[in-house]
């Protein structure tokens, strides 16, 4: 009889797609390690019972994690104590991470949820995919405009949430 595989949930908040697309990533190399894993919208509310671990993630804006994000953290907060949670971040964009900071919410949802680690990915700015206050705030704070999403870096953040579940490495690709 064989042993099942670690069920990993990763759920996200996106407001533009760059940080689902991110999420979708990280269950694809985490389930090419052996894990099963999937990512479902926050906003669907996935149920986290049926899962072994849990990572969460959110678009930052104006220094915080998007609200439907949070509030999943804290519905789930008791069960998300009692299994493996990571959280990411996505947001800071250009060559020198703009903003450089954190998210102002992280140290108290990390706390809430028991989480194992925290990490931060570049994000994506794409005028074409804003509404107009987006746009227009985006080009009085002078933002770079592109795609900084590492994926070499992401990958490798989910090998290393893949060694931490224990199993094998997923690999790049």
């Amino acid at each position: 009889m064989s042993e099942r595989p670690v069920r990993v949930l990763v759920t996200v908040a996106s407001r533009h797609g760059a940080t689902a697309e991110i999420g979708a990533e990280i269950a694809r190399c985490l389930d090419g390690s052996g894990a099963a894993a999937v990512a479902i919208p926050v906003e669907q509310r996935p149920d986290p019972t049926a899962f072994d671990a849990v990572i969460i993630g959110s678009a930052v804006y104006a220094g915080r994690w998007l609200e439907p994000a949070r509030e999943y953290a804290a519905a789930h907060a008791g069960l998300l104590r009692t299994r493996p949670v990571w959280l990411f971040s996505s947001g800071p964009i250009g060559a020198a991470p703009f903003p450089p900071d954190e998210p102002h919410d992280i140290a108290p949802l990390a706390a809430l949820t028991g989480a194992d680690g925290h990490t931060v990915f570049p994000g994506r700015l794409d005028p074409t995919r804003l509404a107009f206050g987006e746009r227009a705030m985006a080009t009085a704070m002078r933002a770079p405009v592109g795609d900084f999403r590492d994926w070499d870096a992401i990958r490798a953040w989910a090998a290393g949430v893949a060694a931490a579940l224990g199993v094998r490495t997923a690999t790049a690709g």
